[in-house]
C-alpha cells in the first residue's frame, strides 16, 4: 500500500502541474479550463449570449469528461485499496496517460485554427479528464495536503491566517497552515506563467514539462512504497 507522500514536494509539484495544464489548455484550446472546469460555465454563458463567439461544444463536453475522470478514479481507488495496492501510484499513472494523450492529440491538431477540429476536441477532453483524475486524487488520497487545482479556497485561508498573524493571535498551527497553503498557490501561479511562455514557444510539446514532473512524482512514490515493505 502507498505511504503518505512528502507534503511539501507533492503539494508544490502538483500545484505547479495544475496551473501549467490549466493555462496551456486555456491558451491553446479556445479558452478551455481543464483544471478549473466550472470556469467553463462562465464561458458557455458568454458564448450563448453572443453567437459570434467560437463553438461552445468543447466546453459543454468538458464537464462530463471531468466527471468521467473523477468517477474512474474513485472506482479504481476502491478496487485497488481492497487489495491493499498502490492506489496513489496508479492514480498518478492514469493521470500521466491522459496527459500524454492530451499532448499527442494536441500535436496532431496543430496548427489550431478558428474552429475546433476533431483532434483538438479529443485533446481537450483528454486534458480535462486528466485534471478530473487530479482533483479526485487530491480529495481521496492527498486530503492532508492543501488543494492543488482550486486556488480560491487557498487564497481565502492564507488571508485569514495572515490577518491572525498580524494581529498577534497566531499559534504554531496557524504558521504551519500558512506554509501548507502558500506553496501550492505560489507553484500554481508559477506554473501558469511558465505554461504561457512554453506554449507560445513550443506548442503542445510544452506538455512534456508536466509529464516529466508527474513521472518524477510517480517514481518517488513508488520507491517510498517499496521501501515501506518489510523484508523477510
Amino acid at each position: 500500500m502507498d505511504q503518505p507522500p512528502h507534503s511539501r514536494l507533492f503539494g508544490t509539484s502538483l500545484g505547479f502541474l495544475a496551473g501549467y495544464v490549466d493555462t496551456l489548455g486555456f491558451i491553446a484550446l479556445f479558452g478551455l479550463f481543464t483544471a478549473h472546469v466550472t470556469g467553463n460555465f462562465v464561458l458557455i454563458g458568454a458564448a450563448l449570449a453572443d453567437a459570434s463567439r467560437v463553438s461552445i461544444l468543447l466546453k459543454f463536453l468538458a464537464f462530463p469528461a471531468f466527471i468521467a475522470g473523477v468517477a474512474i478514479t474513485r472506482l479504481m481507488v476502491l478496487a485497488v485499496e481492497r487489495r491493499a495496492g498502490p492506489s496513489l501510484t496508479l492514480a498518478m499513472l492514469l493521470q500521466w496517460a491522459l496527459l500524454a494523450g492530451f499532448m499527442v492529440f494536441g500535436i496532431l491538431a496543430e496548427p489550431i485554427g478558428k474552429d475546433v477540429s476533431s483532434m483538438a476536441m479529443v485533446a481537450g477532453l483528454l486534458g480535462t479528464a486528466a485534471m478530473g483524475v487530479h482533483s479526485a486524487t487530491s480529495r481521496l488520497l492527498l486530503a492532508h495536503l492543501a488543494p492543488t487545482s482550486m486556488m480560491t479556497g487557498n487564497v481565502t485561508q492564507i488571508v485569514i491566517d495572515t490577518v491572525d498573524v498580524l494581529r498577534g493571535a497566531a499559534d504554531a498551527a496557524t504558521h504551519a497552515r500558512c506554509g501548507k497553503f502558500f506553496w501550492p498557490l505560489a507553484a500554481f501561479a508559477l506554473g501558469a506563467i511558465a505554461a504561457a511562455f512554453a506554449y507560445l514557444a513550443f506548442g503542445f510539446v510544452a506538455l512534456a514539462v508536466p509529464l516529466l514532473l508527474l513521472a518524477g512524482l510517480i517514481i518517488v512514490q513508488h520507491r517510498s512504497g517499496r521501501a515501506a515493505v518489510p523484508t523477510a
